[in-house]
């Protein structure tokens, strides 16, 4: 498998950015490095300011790091975004946690579901195109002239995810996709995200505080803790032999949740 995706001593600070180079310092991240292959699903797991989204964040160029180089398909993201930035973010979107926040409430959801088309490949789409895209995520083309709060948390995040992969993207990053839905239908936005993952041989990164989420759907699973890895490995190795008792903690809470539903 080719490695599309290259992480290497990584540091991150929000308050003083690129400018900070002191590795003794207080790092949202620290010296983080990890490659995530093309087509691989891979779960990013920790407890809430573990440093999960500033993460993501990065990779998909949301975010500059502040030491370390982040590539993509082989060329520094620094370079993508300063020579092919449009490109970039096409081949890379993002699914945020809250999906009433990353819709304009004064937008219908037709304008909404184009602003991606026309920002990053420079035309309309066509009705048809709309709908389609709506269709692949269980909704029909009738929501396209509803605004955001006449839709339920779980239509608004599968137009989140029809809205993110309408350009077509090779990975697709999403942020707590389900944390801010009912629990019954988490389940199904989940369920969508892999079904689709499949149908368009996406590289998925998914961002969760819950490692049994992460357990059941990913690959591989990255485990961070106060912004450095602790662990990382197959599914499988992760869950079966630990290697940190941060893990094991988690492990052992994903276990005691799973045995209570």
């Amino acid at each position: 498998m080719t490695d599309l995706l290259e992480v290497d001593g990584l540091y991150f600070n929000y308050q003083t950015g690129s400018r900070r180079r002191d590795v003794n310092s207080k790092w949202t991240l620290r010296d983080i490095s990890v490659t995530i292959t093309a087509g691989s699903t891979v779960g990013v797991v920790g407890e809430s300011g573990s440093g999960k989204s500033t993460l993501v964040r990065l990779m998909c160029g949301l975010l500059v790091s502040s030491k370390g180089s982040i590539s993509f398909d082989g060329r520094s993201v620094r370079d993508w975004l300063s020579e092919d930035r449009r490109e970039f973010h096409r081949r890379n979107q993002i699914v945020f946690q809250s999906p009433a926040s990353s819709l304009d409430p004064r937008l219908r959801i037709k304008t909404s579901l184009s602003e991606p088309t026309k920002a990053l490949e420079k035309r309309t789409p066509e009705s048809t195109e709309l709908s389609g895209w709506l269709r692949d995520v269980g909704l029909s083309g009738e929501v396209l002239s509803r605004y955001p709060h006449q839709l339920s948390g779980g239509q608004l995040q599968r137009i989140a995810v029809a809205r993110a992969l309408s350009v077509r993207p090779e990975v697709l990053f999403a942020d707590e996709p389900t944390s801010a839905l009912d629990v019954s239908v988490q389940a199904q936005v989940l369920n969508l995200l892999m079904g689709l993952k499949h149908q368009h041989g996406l590289t998925l990164m998914l961002v969760s505080h819950d490692l049994a989420v992460v357990a059941r759907l990913c690959e591989r699973i990255i485990v961070l803790k106060d912004g450095q890895i602790v662990e990382e490995g197959e599914t499988a190795q992760v869950m079966t032999d630990p290697k940190t008792e941060y893990t094991r903690t988690l492990v052992a809470a994903s276990r005691a949740t799973t045995l209570a539903t």
